[in-house]
């Protein structure tokens, strides 16, 4: 009897992203996505779509702290050691070794710590260099998360609904998930930046939020910094993913899901970076070459 079945089915997967840097002078936020096998990585564009199968596909983003270029810096450093480690933990996702991709994450975070760590201790300039790090790993019939900091993952089932994946690591997003604020008193409440947990800045201990979904087309996600949540609550991101208005003055109606998401975003706000990358699930052409 045939097992097939069991397999996942055959996915695609599209992405957009935008990183604008508000009314800041500098942008502290970056991006990333990259497509991986056991061999070699491949950095992708902000727009794109993959089938998943031979290889895996990552998007990340992190919100550098530190003020001025120790922030910039900080977040860059970020994105590019993930470059360094996928392609010798690709064969664990190959292999259907799915439990080690914790494993992965957690030596990808230590990493990029102490990288900080050292530089904050070694030059003046960087001593409170740190950065928040949410990532989204995509593989056959699976996304994989790790996260520490304020920027969030959201999940949108093609059932309906909206999910913040993500744990905020501050006290305020500890009190509305604990039902103690509600979702604009969070957003309104002075310390609602203060972290208690993030990449350098000198923190001692590195404990990743991890977690795994399974997928399926109409599946969707988005990555993005606190930036964008300044302008939008969970109820209006969960409707600019889903039904999008045709057309506004903040962005043109031709643009990607994530530069409508940014560029309205910022002109609600702008008061920080903002950042955003849509992905999402879907069946792919069959009639595609």
């Amino acid at each position: 009897m045939s097992l097939s079945y069991l397999k996942p089915f055959p996915t695609q997967i599209c992405w957009s992203g935008l990183s604008n840097r508000g009314k800041r002078q500098n942008n502290e936020d970056a991006f990333l996505g990259v497509q991986f096998d056991s061999r070699e990585i491949h950095r992708l564009g902000k727009t794109g779509s993959s089938v998943l199968g031979s290889t895996d596909l990552l998007f990340a983003v992190s919100d550098g702290i530190g003020g001025a270029q120790s922030g910039e810096f900080a977040s860059r450093i970020a994105v590019e050691k993930i470059t360094k480690l996928l392609p010798k933990a690709f064969h664990r996702t190959a292999q259907g070794f799915s439990a080690g991709i914790d494993d992965v994450f957690g030596e990808l975070f230590t990493e990029i710590h102490r990288a900080l760590l050292f530089l904050g201790s070694s030059y003046e300039e960087c001593s409170e260099m740190g950065t928040t790090l949410t990532l989204a790993w995509f593989t056959p019939g699976w996304m994989h998360f790790a996260h520490i900091g304020d920027s969030r993952l959201y999940y949108l089932p093609a059932t309906g609904g909206i999910r913040q994946l993500s744990e905020d690591d501050t006290h305020v997003g500890w009190l509305f998930r604990n039902g103690k604020l509600t979702e604009r008193e969070a957003r309104q409440h002075p310390r609602k930046h203060f972290l208690q947990r993030a990449l350098g800045a000198g923190h001692q201990f590195v404990l990743p939020q991890v977690g795994s979904v399974s997928i399926e087309p109409g599946d969707k996600f988005l990555l993005c910094t606190d930036g964008l949540i300044d302008g939008f609550f969970d109820e209006q991101l969960l409707a600019e993913l889903r039904e999008p208005p045709a057309d506004r003055p903040s962005a043109p109606a031709s643009a990607n899901p994530a530069e409508r998401m940014v560029l309205e975003s910022v002109h609600r706000s702008g008061r920080d970076n903002t950042t955003a990358m849509v992905i999402e699930v879907t069946s792919p052409d069959p009639t595609a070459r």
